[in-house]
């Protein structure tokens, strides 16, 4: 994403040159940019000059969009439902269970408020 928001307004760019220059497999790369699309953050453009391009500017996509997308919705607190119910392997009542509420709150806001631009 940092390297769409580096090219924002300069066209698309092919994940062949987003994987050499990352150093991350394309395969993998695939399977995130069709996340990043179904999301609609990103837009693909078909072709030989064709490749990806950030759907809207970078300073209108939130992290926590991206983080979203990415993890297909799911908590970042893996063990904190969105409504705050805890799902423990171990079923116990440890007490965190309000301290978690307080801490994904927080990373929310926090991942809500950085914008992409602030990354480039």
């Amino acid at each position: 994403m940092i390297s769409l928001a580096q090219r924002w307004g300069k066209g698309s760019i092919s994940l062949l040159s987003i994987s050499e220059s990352e150093k991350i497999s394309h395969g993998y790369l695939e399977r995130i940019f069709s996340k990043l699309k179904k999301a609609q953050l990103v837009k693909s453009e078909k072709g030989a000059s064709g490749g990806y391009e950030l759907a809207k500017s970078p300073e209108e996509i939130t992290i926590l969009e991206i983080v979203n997308a990415l993890e297909d919705g799911a908590p970042l607190l893996y063990c904190l439902d969105e409504n705050g119910k805890v799902y423990c392997s171990s079923k116990c009542h440890c007490g965190v269970t309000s301290v978690l509420l307080k801490v994904r709150e927080a990373v929310n806001t926090a991942l809500k408020d950085i914008k992409l631009q602030n990354l480039i």
